[in-house]
């Protein structure tokens, strides 16, 4: 049975693949229109799934669309008729998009992929649970998904066993951990559904001086993990805007304006709001190991990467393990939906475990072959020396170990937000300059994000206190002891970001100020080339690790096609780049032209 899951029309857009319990394909549709967080109809990423399983429409036997868009349009009249006149200017930019295209999804779906089949729809939050429950390896397992909302929920408590899923609790709108998260990220001057990673990175350099505010005012917080928040300070519900006047004057004054300086008062909300969400989260968590018995975890919804608030969960020993869906936000409920469908729609039971989970390391997404990448860049016109592998890992190694940045695209491209050894950037984590070259030179970003380390599996413990393994870098950790560097009493005398200039550990790249990391753990038998660069690279320099981040520029979509990589290659400081059997060194590439400022025509984030 081939089942083909959609998310679309908010953000990140997806089409997943299913036959027979098994993923075969995924792919958000931002990564080929190359629009961050496209919510249009996901055709390309459609298009490719199909292909990816050698099938055509006639062959799907239902679609199945990840929420339940007539109940989220009760929900959207109910808060506007409650809130009127207020909601007035909001209702009307909504309502267009919902009358010619959210209301009529089944029509859409025919006349977008001429499709005649069955059309069906998961809940929102059905389809993020079981994208956390399913494709885990866990037969058993407390199942928490958390985001700004769904149809009516927005936080709900689930118990997995077996080819069940049974749900427990909800939380409903507008009563939401997610979408207080976005009401800092909004003040702090961030884009809403793009920017909370930063307010998760920027929380260190803060001082929760915020959090008894947030607890007396906004929040009320119950010990099992249930909460409410005080409509007085928010405007998400009336208006277009997140918070309002009540909101300001509790905190000091307006928004930030985005792209103006970071103060210390905004590095203050972020580690406040940061650390009531893990709060919440820790309390839900304690209360969901009671409530199911289980000693296993699944996560999903946009909440579940906030890897910061994750690898709390872990440390408390709560779970003895935990798996997070690694397209935790909206485009991982285009896997959800399709799951849903096999196995409470069709009652399918779960392929076969095989000692681990259903996931595929993620790598989803489309690959190339030397032939197809041969071509595209002979018709770019680039300078590219072919290798074999044993070559192009041993050259690419030493060029990490002169400190010089690769661009890295090998294989599947991955599914989710995370780059994880498919089209990714790399650099050496031994480099105190590192993260401010691939900030500032690379990415073109704020220069106090951090970066996340690559470690092989069996190196983990060795650089991190971290038991097990977190393969989609969505687990923080502390960097281990014996590798700090002991500050001096002026430098911990420091405030704000005057903190980055301190080297942290003998890993400087990738320690952030609070000596944390974000970890992914690489394993041969899910991405044999990326751990064998790195393995490379332990024997050329000792160290077991690499920096990575995602193969893409501030306000753009991860890299899908061998042209995007090039693109993005020639537009950055980029040293070089393996992508295929190819090795391409930026000083032997002919001068590069562009119509325009290639930065004006991307989209910030």
């Amino acid at each position: 049975m081939h089942i083909l899951g959609i998310s679309a029309y908010y953000h990140d857009s997806a089409a997943a693949l299913v036959r027979d319990g098994h993923v075969l394909a995924a792919a958000q549709e931002e990564r080929f229109s190359r629009k961050k967080h496209d919510p249009r109809f996901p055709k390309s990423a459609v298009d490719y799934c199909l292909k990816e399983a050698g099938i055509t429409v006639a062959d799907l036997d239902a679609v199945v669309f990840y929420d339940k868009p007539f109940i989220k349009f009760e929900r959207l009249l109910e808060t506007y008729i409650m809130t009127a006149p207020l909601g007035i200017r909001s209702f009307l930019k909504a309502m267009p998009l919902w009358l010619k295209k959210k209301l009529w999804l089944p029509n859409t779906i025919a006349d977008d992929l001429d499709y005649d089949g069955p059309v069906s729809f998961a809940s929102h939050h059905e389809s993020h649970a079981a994208s956390a429950y399913y494709p885990s390896p866990f037969d058993d397992a407390a199942v928490l998904t958390m985001d700004g909302v769904g149809e009516w929920a927005t936080d709900t408590i689930a118990h997995g066993h077996g080819d069940q899923l049974d749900f427990m609790r909800e939380l409903r709108f507008p009563h939401s951990v997610g979408l207080l998260y976005s009401a800092f990220t909004y003040f702090t001057g961030f884009r809403v559904n793009s920017g909370e990673y930063k307010v998760m990175g920027l929380a260190p350099y803060g001082e929760p001086k915020y959090v008894q505010t947030i607890l007396d005012h906004l929040v009320d917080l119950k010990e099992d993990g249930s909460f409410r928040l005080n409509q007085k300070y928010f405007d998400y519900c009336a208006g277009l805007k997140m918070t309002n006047h009540r909101f300001a004057k509790l905190f000091g004054g307006p928004a930030r304006d985005p792209e103006s300086l970071v103060t210390q008062r905004e590095m203050d909300l972020a580690r406040s709001v940061q650390e009531v969400t893990e709060e919440i989260m820790l309390r839900q968590a304690r209360y969901m190991r009671t409530l199911t018995g289980s000693k296993n975890l699944c996560m999903a919804g946009g909440v579940a990467l906030n890897c910061v608030g994750n690898g709390k969960i872990v440390r408390e020993g709560i779970f003895d393990n935990i798996w997070i869906q690694p397209a935790a936000g909206d485009a991982g409920g285009a896997v959800g939906a399709a799951l849903a469908y096999w196995h409470r729609g069709q009652g399918g039971e779960r392929p076969a475990l095989q000692g681990k989970d259903r996931q595929k390391g993620s790598y989803l997404g489309p690959a190339h072959s030397d032939e197809e990448i041969a071509k595209a860049l002979d018709g770019l016109g680039a300078v590219a020396h072919r290798l074999e592998r044993d070559q192009l890992l041993e050259q690419t190694a030493e060029l990490l170990a002169n400190e010089h940045v690769v661009g890295w695209f090998q294989g599947r491209m991955e599914f989710g937000p995370r780059a994880l050894g498919g089209r990714s950037i790399l650099g050496d984590p031994r480099s105190p300059a590192m993260q401010s070259k691939m900030n500032l030179k690379i990415k073109y970003r704020e220069s106090f994000r951090p970066f996340a380390p690559s470690v092989l599996a069996e190196d983990c413990s060795k650089y991190f206190e971290l038991d097990g393994s977190s393969p989609y870098m969505l687990l923080v950790a502390p960097v281990r002891e014996d590798l700090r560097i002991a500050m001096t009493d002026e430098q911990e005398a420091l405030f704000g970001i005057d903190k980055l200039r301190v080297p942290r550990s003998t890993i400087p790249a990738v320690t952030h100020v609070d000596y944390s990391a974000r970890v992914q753990t690489v394993h041969a038998e899910d991405s044999p080339m990326y751990y064998d660069l790195i393995h490379a690279f332990r024997q050329k320099t000792g160290c077991g690790l690499v920096v990575n981040t995602s193969f893409n520029v501030r306000g753009e979509p991860i890299v899908c096609s061998p042209q995007d990589a090039y693109t993005c290659f020639m537009r950055t400081e980029m040293d070089a780049l393996a992508i295929g059997s190819f090795l391409l060194h930026k000083g032997e590439q002919p001068e590069w032209h562009e119509e325009g400022n290639w930065r004006d025509t991307i989209e910030a984030d």
